[in-house]
């Protein structure tokens, strides 16, 4: 008896310990280099962890993240990868802010048969060119936000256009992705000046006197962050703006257009979040509970950090493991749900659903908002599966 006891014991033990043993996901993101995006992302996914905990966690076993930060540098992200695959064992990576960092860690990914969900990386590239099995994309890419753009710019009628844009892969997947889908709906238009600032070196000035020198009749925007307030204070003083139509990727975005204030740009047309004025229930229920635990409303990095977590988990739920391979099995046509509404990632090229807002920016009082919006559902907005055949290695799918 007495022994029996022991062997119930120790079964008992080794079976809480089992399941006590967290899921570990590690997510690597430019936390110091580009906070205003990272950090309401960091509480985006704090939020969605600290939920499904509280709902008792996946297949019996809590969600702990752990978190490293790149400092938007691609070698610093592949050495946090490298750690936290083989020293801390995690069963998935996430994450990523810049492009070129997103590549680093697919490539990791691949050679280390990795799941990894890039939240944020936009470039083309990631789940076409250089993609591969183990990486799918969140947000909806370069290609997606350009078209919900060009379907807005083809109705101006502008025929000059010139485009700025940072010197990296994401901005110049965007202006690739922007020639190629506006020309096709408007071959009289032309392309008459480029201007390629380094990230975060943008000097606004030069910039705009050699853009407004080719007389354009409009200008494709892609700076982000501090060259984005750069180039609206320089164009708002020289008055380019608002006198030549601008079209701008990402400066809908809280994380950039609240620090325009007084100085925001009317009628942009752009890519953003107006946040206070979107009432569906999924959006409504999580920007109640975000504010009730950080006391302060979302931006876009609250929503992608949340609906990352919320991949993940469907697809651990719809595996019943964490086992790479089935994980794989499971994100392709992967259904879940964001804040936004329901998404699915494409089985074709790994790349998500997810849509984004589109509308014009304005004033209201001293802050910048975005008006005549709609919400562009990114399945709208996804090349036909030739195209992604054309460009996406056959591999990728194996």
């Amino acid at each position: 008896m007495k022994r029996l006891l022991t062997t119930v014991l120790v079964t008992l033990c080794v079976g809480a310990f089992a399941q006590g043993k967290p899921i570990k996901i590690g997510e690597i993101n430019s936390y110091s280099s580009m906070p205003q995006f990272t950090s309401p992302y960091r509480q985006g996914w704090q939020l969605a962890v600290e939920e499904i905990n509280a709902k008792g966690g996946l297949l019996g076993r809590t969600v702990e993240v752990i978190a490293r930060d790149d400092a938007g540098k691609p070698e610093e992200a592949l050495r946090h990868a490298i750690e936290l695959t083989s020293n801390e064992h995690v069963d998935v990576l996430a994450g990523g802010f810049l492009s070129n960092v997103g590549l680093a860690l697919a490539d990791h990914a691949l050679k280390n048969k990795r799941l990894f969900v890039a939240s944020e990386p936009l470039t083309d590239a990631l789940v076409w060119d250089k993609g591969n099995r183990y990486t799918f994309r969140l947000r909806p890419s370069t290609y997606m936000q350009a078209a919900m753009l060009v379907e807005e710019a083809a109705r101006l009628p502008a025929r000059r256009w010139a485009t700025i844009a940072p010197n990296y892969e994401y901005g110049q997947s965007a202006v690739a992705s922007f020639k190629e889908l506006l020309k096709a709906r408007r071959p009289d238009v032309e392309f008459v000046a480029e201007q390629w600032p380094a990230l975060g070196k943008l000097d606004a000035g030069t910039t705009l006197q050699a853009i407004t020198q080719s007389k354009p009749d409009a200008i494709f925007n892609v700076t982000f962050g501090a060259d984005l307030a750069k180039l609206v204070r320089e164009g708002n003083q020289r008055n380019v703006f608002p006198k030549t139509p601008v079209v701008s990727m990402l400066s809908g975005e809280p994380e950039y257009l609240d620090v325009l204030k007084d100085e925001t740009p009317k009628g942009w047309i752009v890519t953003g979040y107006p946040w206070d004025q979107i009432d569906t229930p999924e959006h409504a229920s999580f920007v109640a509970n975000y504010y009730k635990k950080f006391n302060e409303n979302p931006k876009v990095g609250s929503v992608v950090g949340y609906a990352t977590m919320q991949a993940i988990f469907a697809a651990i739920s719809k595996a019943k493991s964490t086992d790479n391979e089935k994980l794989v099995a499971a994100m392709r046509g992967l259904k879940f749900v964001t804040p936004f509404g329901p998404a699915e990632f494409r089985a074709i090229d790994q790349q998500s659903t997810m849509g984004a807002f589109v509308g014009k920016l304005d004033l209201r009082g001293q802050k910048g908002t975005m008006v005549q919006w709609r919400y562009a559902d990114g399945k709208n907005y996804q090349p036909q599966d030739s195209y992604v055949s054309n460009r996406r290695p056959a591999a990728a799918n194996q």
